[in-house]
């Protein structure tokens, strides 16, 4: 049995055929803004999941998930998401049911990070724990006795929009001081910036173009000893820390994954959050919750998320 995995962006959507192993048998991609009406987009997705099944020696697809920006899990709509043509409540879900004629469940492209985490990644045998996705935003899910925290609105578990810094850094959700306007790759830059009016100290980063330093420059910088980009890294991971215990004092997990573009800055992030956690969390839960980079490798761990989400559904 094989199910498809389908991982909606902005800029591209991708799909693949995955077995219960966590195996990607076949994988393809859409440029999304190619397709203004989602018509026209329902039908690529079903036509390009039937030509990576074609020649697969019967093999039968029994389910469709679907991680996309600003999923509903239990309406299976897209509902407002910024990053996307497609405007208003979109009930992709239902449109992409009615024309493969496949089960289809579609939730938020964090929340299928964790079920792909659970089931193919770092967190197997884990019932309670936490996945941060570190990129232009954060993304967070949050997964409670081996489900998914949903909520009664179907978006819950939004941890990087707790406000951590009232008043703060204006945030894309319209309000300011969110966790993400700090710890992201975006945060991250943004703090650079501005340590440059605060620190005379030399830097290597003062040589690039404002629109061109990235997270992983900064990285690259602080492992060089840079001492901006190493005073940018520990201000994010005081930052990132504080939502982690505030966020270990409701869930109490076993394990929070960061993963994501600014994860990739490893043990130079890592290390200082694991200290600021250990430092500012509240002593019954000190020594309970492992910091840990995720298990999945980057380049596939969104099909194998929607996947995860596919399969789970099935085995209900």
């Amino acid at each position: 049995m094989i199910v498809a995995g389908i991982d909606i962006g902005g800029t591209n959507t991708v799909l693949g055929i995955v077995n219960r192993n966590g195996d990607i048998l076949s994988e393809d991609k859409l440029f999304t803004p190619a397709y203004p009406l989602v018509d026209d987009f329902v039908s690529a997705v079903a036509a390009t999941i039937s030509s990576l099944v074609s020649g697969g020696n019967g093999i039968e697809i029994k389910g469709i998930g679907i991680g996309a920006p600003n999923a509903n899990y239990y309406t299976g709509n897209i509902e407002l998401a910024p990053n996307l043509l497609w405007k208003g409540v979109v009930p992709l879900s239902g449109m992409v049911r009615e024309k493969t004629g496949l089960p289809v469940i579609m939730t938020n492209d964090a929340n299928a990070a964790a079920l792909g985490e659970m089931i193919f990644g770092a967190a197997k045998g884990m019932k309670d724990f936490i996945i941060l996705t570190l990129g232009t935003g954060l993304g967070s899910g949050i997964v409670i006795n081996g489900e998914v925290v949903y909520g009664h609105t179907g978006f819950a578990g939004e941890i990087g929009h707790l406000i951590v810094d009232p008043g703060g850094r204006e945030c894309g959700c319209g309000r300011k001081g969110c966790l993400e306007t700090y710890a992201s790759a975006t945060g991250l830059v943004r703090t650079v910036l501005h340590l440059f009016s605060e620190m005379r100290d030399e830097s290597s980063l003062r040589n690039i173009a404002a629109s061109s330093i990235s997270s992983r420059k900064i990285a690259e910088a602080a492992s060089k000893g840079d001492p901006i980009a190493i005073r940018a890294i520990d201000f994010t991971a005081e930052i990132l820390a504080l939502g982690i215990v505030n966020s270990v004092v409701f869930s109490s997990p076993r394990a929070v994954f960061i993963f994501g573009g600014l994860a990739q800055a490893g043990e130079i992030l890592l290390g200082p959050v694991r200290k600021y956690v250990d430092k500012n969390i509240e002593q019954v839960f000190r020594g309970t919750v492992e910091i840990l980079p995720s298990g999945l490798k980057e380049s596939n761990a969104a099909v194998l998320g929607a996947a995860a989400l596919a399969w789970k559904n099935l085995e209900k």
